[in-house]
């Protein structure tokens, strides 16, 4: 007699699946309060230019030029901590970097000098955001989930690192009222410190690592790459989005008193930003799984400069700027998803931190000029328009860019 094991299901399938789902809720949540606390602390900075301008003889200018080498010192470290962590894990990556952001945010409180400022605000904060944020954030969780959970993980801690900017950036102004520039500044270092711990979780070895594909050496990656037609196409396009989030991020306030405009409605814009950013990064996140990438992002950059366009043809309000912020908030990082997916569907998930930080590197070069050319418009024309219409142009730029992008896979092992 013969038997036979056809249809008899292992008793242990379902606690091997609940244990995968409590992983790789860890995982998403870990990564949305590191993503939170990176993000959220950057979206502050335009709320300290004006005060600090006042109160240490420090210009706007010369702030203005530190923030904007904060965005290319992130830009160019992108590809740095994303290959670290490609490598060895986000643990070590985050530690050091929140330990770097914490120790430039204490420097510029404690010694609000030009050089601290540009050392602090620009090199330090720089490198420890690059440690914090996308290429090791995003490709973590991107590893940790399995083909039919990915859209949905990437889309949840996207999502998530906006809520860092609804909550820091009350309380950055809050504490700027009560009890100064510096302590809200010592506030922002402990909250960068108070994150590290939760790297633990990323590095876990997931149940999915076999999943990922064979890994190849990263400077082979980084150069086949390069030679992409499609990832040089989408990283021209990220340079539009960093120019126009850091100018919007860091200017808008000082835009809004230039029209005498409250500074709170400032502070209000940049939160309403950050709330609606929760819901446009987790539905376009969402939506990378189901449609083209390359064509959301083409959306994406059309519908953000022809709001743009709206704002600065109209007279600006507190009302005016409200809506311009809850739309700006619902394309705000929505690229994020999106960039990740385009880069996973072309050149797999192995080294996709290296890369997305390569892809970075074009978003905060458009960041560092984004930053600096609204510093320098006020202080040679008294003036933010040239640089607004320089961000509805290099938008709608971005949006045609996208729209050649093919997705066909140079990899063999990819799981999208």
């Amino acid at each position: 007699m013969q038997s036979t094991q056809v249809g008899i299901r292992d008793p242990s399938t379902p606690a091997r699946m609940d244990r995968r789902v409590t992983s790789i809720a860890g995982v998403v949540a870990a990564g949305g309060l590191i993503l939170s606390a990176g993000l959220g602390i950057r979206q502050t900075f335009g709320l300290y230019l004006a005060p600090i301008a006042q109160e240490h003889v420090v210009t706007v200018a010369s702030l203005s030029l530190a923030i904007a080498l904060q965005n290319l010192v992130w830009g160019l470290g992108q590809p740095v901590a994303g290959a670290c962590t490609d490598r060895f894990g986000p643990a070590p990556v985050v530690a050091v970097g929140a330990c770097l952001y914490a120790l430039g945010l204490g420097t510029v409180a404690f010694q609000p000098a030009f050089l601290a400022v540009v050392a602090g605000f620009g090199i330090m904060v720089g490198l420890g955001q690059a440690a914090m944020t996308f290429a090791v954030v995003i490709a973590s969780v991107s590893r940790a989930a399995n083909a039919a959970q990915r859209a949905t993980a990437v889309a949840v801690v996207a999502a998530a690192g906006s809520l860092g900017q609804v909550a820091l950036v009350p309380l950055a102004q809050s504490t700027i009222d009560l009890a100064g520039v510096r302590t809200s500044l010592v506030v922002m270092a402990l909250v960068a410190l108070a994150v590290a711990p939760f790297a633990l979780i990323l590095q876990r070895k997931t149940p999915f690592a076999g999943e990922i594909g064979v890994k190849s050496a990263t400077g082979s990656a980084i150069r086949l790459a390069l030679r992409d037609p499609s990832f040089l196409l989408l990283t021209a396009g990220f340079f539009a989005c960093g120019f126009q989030l850091a100018f919007m991020g860091v200017h808008l306030p000082g835009y809004l008193l230039a029209c005498h405009v409250s500074a709170n409605v400032g502070a209000a814009a940049l939160a309403l930003i950050g709330f609606f950013n929760i819901i446009g990064s987790f539905a376009f996140g969402r939506a990378a799984g189901r449609w083209p990438p390359q064509y959301l992002l083409a959306f994406l950059y059309a519908v953000r400069a022809s709001a743009t366009a709206v704002y600065v043809a109209t007279p600006v309000s507190a009302a005016t700027t409200l809506a311009f912020a809850i739309v700006m908030g619902l394309t705000w990082l929505g690229t994020v998803p999106l960039t990740n997916a385009v880069i996973a569907r072309l050149h797999g998930l192995p080294n996709l931190g290296a890369l997305f930080g390569v892809c970075f590197v074009g978003h905060q070069l458009g960041g560092f000029l984004g930053v600096l050319s609204g510093g320098l418009a006020v202080q040679m024309t008294g003036s933010y328009t040239p640089v607004w219409i320089a961000t509805i142009a290099i938008g709608f730029a971005a949006a045609l860019l996208n729209v050649p992008i093919q997705s066909r896979s140079h990899v063999a092992t990819v799981v999208a």
